[in-house]
């Protein structure tokens, strides 16, 4: 990971792109992607304000997506009958979705959209993009590694202390995961925008993969990555 962006005033977050490549897509400033997990406490109203004011400054447009795909199945992987396993999920999501629009409302800037992944479905080149995630899901065992890596890491917090996922539990969430993917793909062609950053506040597992060299399946160059968190000049604040 590359040495946080550099700055002349206090920030509340500092940026860390994943190569030299997702920095220069950062210097551009032309979008930046904030990714929203359900049930995440991380992603509270507040942290969402001050998220968007503070990627407005450096961006010339803001997008939030939300996942509201595959949340019922992780339930039901970990024993829920469907339809609580449903009705929680949908209770999970909408607060989800009501907490950013706060956020977003709190921030007062222009312009910021937010999307549910949901609305993406009929899309020809989000549909493109997940098949493509799929093959490679199949075919490409450095891929599938990374991914069910990031799927155990996802569900760890459902588990208990030394518990592992089963078959069923790892499925769900790689259903759930590979559902995001387009946008650590190709974002620009989702969103019509020049050039974009997807950002999240750790590094993950597929981060190596997507953006890194080699063969098989890898963010297009005009899509970049980058851990953005608390600057801990901010924390001690």
């Amino acid at each position: 990971m590359s040495q946080s962006l550099l700055s002349t005033e206090p920030s509340p977050y500092e940026a860390f792109p994943f190569s030299d490549r997702c920095r220069r897509v950062w210097d551009r400033g032309d979008h930046l992607l904030i990714g929203v997990s359900p049930g995440n406490s991380y992603f509270s109203a507040r942290r969402i304000a001050e998220l968007v004011r503070w990627g407005r400054e450096s961006f010339a447009s803001v997008d939030l997506v939300y996942a509201d795909l595959h949340v019922e199945a992780q339930y039901e992987a970990f024993g829920y009958p469907a339809e609580q396993a449903r009705r929680r999920a949908a209770k999970e999501v909408k607060t989800t979705a009501r907490r950013i629009e706060r956020g977003v409302a709190e921030a007062g800037r222009e312009g910021v959209g937010v999307h549910a992944l949901s609305d993406f479905l009929p899309d020809r080149e989000y549909r493109r993009l997940r098949e493509q995630v799929g093959r490679a899901l199949r075919e490409d065992p450095e891929f599938r590694g990374a991914a069910e890596g990031m799927a155990r890491g996802f569900l760890a917090g459902r588990l208990a202390p030394g518990q592992s996922a089963t078959a069923e539990q790892l499925a769900a969430g790689l259903r759930y995961i590979c559902a995001e993917l387009p946008f650590f793909l190709d974002t620009p062609r989702l969103l019509d925008v020049a050039s974009s950053i997807s950002c999240y506040h750790v590094e993950l597992p597929l981060t190596p993969v997507l953006f890194g060299p080699g063969e098989g399946l890898r963010a297009e160059p005009e899509q970049g990555y980058a851990v953005v968190r608390p600057s801990p000049a901010a924390a001690a604040a």
